[in-house]
């Protein structure tokens, strides 16, 4: 009878710690362009890729924020789990801005800098304005 109690006790104790909240991170990006000025109305999407991530029971742990930069040029994303966070930044006249980054803090502050767009590159030769006309 106290074994059947005391094993009863030992795997309460041990399950407390899977049942444990999962540590999360309140995550700030601030956006801005290659001479330092913010970038507003930005589309910043952020994904938990990998970590500390424990299935809750009955709970879902939202994963996956898609939102805008403010006037400012930042945005703040509710709490997510800790761990591989991959920050993608879609912007308007800008490079599209993709990098994962290992979060293990309870807050943290991305800087996100956006550069303009490269010259379009072609593979075909560019030809001289005469040779555009049919005979």
């Amino acid at each position: 009878m106290t074994t059947r109690r005391e094993a009863l006790a030992l795997g309460a104790l041990f399950a407390v710690p899977a049942f444990a909240d999962t540590p999360m991170t309140n995550l700030r990006v601030e956006v801005t362009n290659d001479i330092g000025k913010p970038v507003d109305r930005a589309s910043v999407v952020v994904r938990f890729m990998k970590g500390r991530s424990v299935t809750k029971l009955g709970k879902k742990v939202i994963k996956n924020w898609e939102m805008r930069t403010n006037s400012e040029g930042w945005v703040k994303i509710p709490p997510i789990p800790q761990g591989d966070i991959l920050v993608q930044v879609i912007a308007r006249n800008y490079q599209t801005f993709g990098d994962t980054f290992e979060v293990n803090e309870e807050e943290r502050t991305i800087l996100v800098k956006l550069s303009p767009p490269q010259k379009q590159f072609s593979s075909h030769p560019d030809l001289p304005p005469d040779s555009a006309k049919k005979p």
